[in-house]
């Protein structure tokens, strides 16, 4: 018999196409994670790779997206370079930072969870990255509190408050150029 619903799919070219992307994205968030400013104020350094979470959650949606997000955070844990400062490890995953490392993931849910809903609205765009960098920030900031044993005030001074005026600008950038990606990746 030949029905061809009972056969598996060796070669599909948006299941290739969607995995090809999902390699690129974790490959980009793996060159530029490691890109990094310290800053004197905080042990939480300035970096792009929110920026980057942003763009693969539009390029890739919830699902995929979330999946190179977590790629990326294998690939650090197993000893990589992939994070910040060049840093790679289960040390750096458990260490200050580890609780925004793992917050990315919330961004990529929740952000992708809202473009899903809202397709094309580029105020649920916003308020996606808005509402999981929240979050991201709220269990980094836990995290940051419990591992450096501050006080909720200290840990938001020093995790959250210096980075908030570079994340809205972040998130403008993604929000105007994010679409347009999209809009590019589709045609190829």
């Amino acid at each position: 018999m030949s029905d061809k619903t009972t056969m598996p799919k060796t070669f599909s070219p948006n299941r290739t196409r969607a995995l090809t992307l999902t390699g690129l994205m974790t490959a980009v968030l793996c060159i530029l994670g490691p890109f990094s400013i310290p800053l004197p104020v905080s042990p939480v350094p300035l970096s792009l790779t929110n920026f980057v979470v942003y763009l693969t959650v539009y390029l890739l949606g919830m699902k995929s997206g979330t999946v190179s997000i977590l790629l990326y955070l294998l690939l650090g844990a197993a000893g990589l370079p992939v994070f910040s400062g060049f840093a790679g490890g289960l040390g750096k995953l458990a260490g200050p930072t580890g609780g925004y490392l793992i917050g990315f993931l919330f961004v990529a849910l929740i952000q992708g969870f809202l473009m899903e809903r809202f397709p094309g609205k580029r105020p649920a765009d916003i308020a996606g990255m808005v509402s999981g960098l929240a979050v991201c920030y709220a269990f980094g900031t836990l995290w940051l509190d419990w591992q450096m044993h501050l006080t909720p005030a200290a840990a938001l001074a020093a995790g959250v408050i210096p980075y908030l005026p570079g994340d809205a600008v972040k998130i403008f950038i993604a929000a105007v150029v994010g679409p347009k990606l999209k809009a590019r990746i589709r045609k190829v």
